[in-house]
């Protein structure tokens, strides 16, 4: 079966006024439709540079990275531009809401594309349906003012979700929240993997990283798989 992501020896390397510095280093990694992978690793192993590759937002330096068996790995950036709006979903740390926005508005932003704006009552049906899989369908006329941390961060969960992507990345979606309703946001993004969403999620909470389907940690470069028992 042919995985949704698919990288091969992807190496990366930061260049600046010091030393270049490896971050990735062969570094192969699959997921497929359905699946959920936590990424582990310490602050500055390269965690969101992988992320940030995986959401086409980078370029590696080396290997090869195929999207539904589709070789992407040099995408200029307007396909790559294209491809994000149409296959992925991204959830930040940070909500990244409008503030002068309702929480259905905030929602309905991530429906604009080149073409303009979806139809009102199409729109409307997917934006309420977004917010319903996220269990604030209640709140769409509220601005994030109104809004507890958890409950923005469920906005931002639904706006990645309103386009049913195919891939929804994560980075550190919890970081900013307590334990209770850090459990809700996990709750709903592993939820998406049983309409067949593909779900990597970053993070440095061991609790959250063993209720994923497959645990990875990132070391000095190199992706290991973690061992099960570590985990239990």
């Amino acid at each position: 079966m042919t995985a949704l992501i698919e990288l091969t020896g992807v190496t990366k390397t930061l260049k600046g006024q010091q030393e270049p510095r490896t971050i990735l280093s062969g570094v192969d990694l699959a997921v497929h439709a359905g699946e959920s992978v936590a990424i582990l690793g310490r602050s500055g192993s390269g965690k969101s540079t992988l992320l940030s590759l995986i959401g086409l937002f980078d370029r590696p330096d080396g290997g090869q990275y195929l999207l539904n068996g589709k070789d992407i790995t040099k995408l200029r950036e307007r396909k790559a531009a294209a491809l994000r709006s149409a296959e992925f979903g991204f959830v930040f740390q940070r909500f990244f809401l409008l503030k002068h926005l309702t929480a259905a508005q905030n929602v309905a932003m991530a429906l604009v594309n080149g073409q303009g704006w979806l139809p009102r009552r199409h729109r409307k049906t997917k934006v309420m349906a977004a917010l319903e899989q996220v269990g604030i369908a209640h709140l769409a006329k509220h601005r994030p003012a109104r809004l507890s941390g958890g409950e923005q961060q469920r906005v931002a969960v639904a706006r990645a979700l309103v386009r049913q992507p195919k891939v929804l990345l994560a980075d550190e979606p919890t970081g900013a929240l307590d334990t209770e309703t850090g459990n809700l946001v996990i709750d709903v993004l592993h939820a998406t993997t049983e309409l067949g969403c593909g779900l990597v999620l970053v993070t440095h909470d061991w609790d959250h990283a063993r209720r994923m389907g497959r645990v990875v940690r990132l070391s000095e470069g190199v992706l290991h798989t973690e061992d099960a028992g570590v985990l239990a």
